[in-house]
């Protein structure tokens, strides 16, 4: 591990986003993933936490996507609880929410209402459907949302149901990451002389669906087929995909331009036997001479013969293995902080470092140097 951290809360953002402030209103995955980057990039991320919780069943001590934030409880349903939001909004730069279209509205912290008390709010809005459409008020989970863009149909054995990629393609790459994107340009826009704060609405079904721009230009080139397993990048081809070895354990080899390919085969041992690549008809004869040869050794010796080459080729490590990785250990890709063994922030700054500066932050904990830090007194229980 490169770094160590110990103990939580907020030590302020050293990032390129310090000076930002975000509220963000509770909720689950890709909403407070999203404040979470935000947070390690240095931004002040005030979460509105209802009292008796309300997200997952797990140790506030170990969501690491309430790291670096401070938490204030309101309970929005109260008679003064919008009324406090809107005290911190006054103050915001930026505000996430991913409740269903129109709860917000109902809650009385919608867009009209915060904007009414700060024009140049950004309000981030997550959703998995959107603010608008017929599924719109449907409940739904990543699985659906990737599923209707066809991204969850790409992915799998063409013999077999698709597989399931945690959710990690919609609600983190096709949610929190576009939310961000969203926020901080309309952020930039705000700033400008004529601009002002807007809404943003961040769909997954959206997000997904943009990040297979490149596979539907190939598919309308005649490069790529509409079915799983059949083409180069979806474990179609023999020389991009995984492979078991004698422990039981995988490589994964991405050998794709004829330089690589050569030191591949030359590596693996099979450059006599091996057919001519770009000869599809023999594709499942050169899969079968791969896989054949991997079995031969352990993952750990493979990991060896290529280690340090071109071959493009490296071991399929576990979530508990990865941290251990020579070239990220070296880079500091994950960091021990509070115990806790956690991915570093990303991406990387050469003028305004960033780096984890506080733990899962606890519901309530920050009521009172929030209430200092924004100059929101009526966070603070009325004396008797």
């Amino acid at each position: 591990m490169a770094v160590t951290g110990n103990g939580s809360g907020y030590a302020g953002g050293n990032g390129p986003l310090a000076g930002v402030r975000v509220v963000e209103l509770a909720g689950i995955g890709p909403g407070p993933f999203a404040a979470m980057l935000l947070a390690d990039l240095g931004a002040d991320v005030v979460r509105v936490d209802r009292p008796g919780g309300g997200g997952l069943a797990v140790n506030p001590a170990y969501d690491l996507t309430n790291r670096g934030k401070r938490s204030v409880l309101i309970d929005l349903k109260s008679a003064d609880g919008p009324a406090r939001v809107l005290d911190l909004v006054e103050r915001a730069d930026i505000l996430i929410e991913g409740f269903r279209p129109g709860v917000a509205e109902r809650l009385g912290v919608g867009p009209a209402a915060c904007h009414a008390r700060n024009p140049k709010l950004v309000y981030g809005r997550m959703t998995g459907w959107g603010q608008e459409g017929p599924l719109a008020q449907t409940a739904g989970h990543d699985i659906a949302y990737i599923a209707v863009t066809g991204a969850l149909g790409m992915i799998g054995d063409p013999g077999g149901p698709p597989a399931v990629p945690a959710n990690l393609v919609g609600d983190y790459a096709g949610g929190s990451l576009y939310l961000v994107v969203g926020v901080l340009a309309a952020l930039q826009h705000a700033r400008t002389p004529e601009g002002a704060g807007q809404v943003v609405d961040a769909a997954i079904v959206d997000g997904t669906a943009h990040l297979t721009a490149m596979i539907h230009g190939m598919m309308a080139a005649g490069g790529w087929q509409d079915r799983r397993g059949a083409n180069l990048l979806d474990g179609g081809c023999p020389f991009y995909g995984t492979y078991e070895t004698s422990d039981g354990r995988y490589m994964a080899v991405g050998a794709l331009e004829q330089q690589f390919y050569d030191t591949f085969v030359e590596l693996l041992g099979i450059e006599d036997q091996a057919p001519a690549r770009k000869d599809l008809a023999r594709w499942g004869e050169l899969r079968e001479a791969v896989a054949a040869r991997f079995k031969t050794r352990t993952r750990e010796e493979w990991t060896a013969v290529f280690e340090g080459s071109d071959a493009c080729v490296a071991p399929v490590l576990s979530l508990r293995e990865a941290p251990d990785h020579p070239h990220l250990a070296a880079r500091g890709t994950f960091t021990d902080f509070g115990g806790i063994v956690q991915p570093a922030p990303a991406p990387r700054f050469s003028a305004t470092p960033v780096a984890v500066t506080g733990g899962p932050a606890q519901p309530g904990a920050h009521t009172g140097s929030v209430a200092a830090d924004w100059d929101v007194p009526s966070l603070l229980p009325e004396e008797s």
